[in-house]
């Protein structure tokens, strides 16, 4: 009955011995899978990234406008004021 004893306990330290391997293998597989969500889920620092590269796209495209606007504004009213300019006689003679 001694030798039935011994060979229980081979069994059950072998069967622990699995158990921890299984559990090491379950560990680093749930470790990995964890790993590739986290890559695949967008941070919140590139969330913010992204949301303030778009502003400045929006902000950028607006004082282009204004700029744009502004100098066809100065330089027809420059234009205009040029013309105004000349004499009365003179654009007369322009015409002739």
């Amino acid at each position: 009955m001694k030798a039935q004893a011994r060979r229980h306990t081979k069994d059950a330290a072998l069967l622990t011995s699995l158990a921890e391997s299984i559990g090491a293998a379950l560990g680093t597989i749930a470790a990995k899978a964890n790993a590739a969500q986290k890559v695949l889920t967008r941070s919140s620092a590139a969330h913010i990234v992204e949301r303030e590269g778009k502003r400045l796209a929006r902000r950028t495209k607006t004082v282009v406008r204004r700029t744009r606007k502004a100098a066809a504004a100065s330089l027809k009213r420059s234009k205009v004021g040029l013309r105004r300019a000349t004499s009365p006689t003179k654009r007369a003679a322009r015409r002739r």
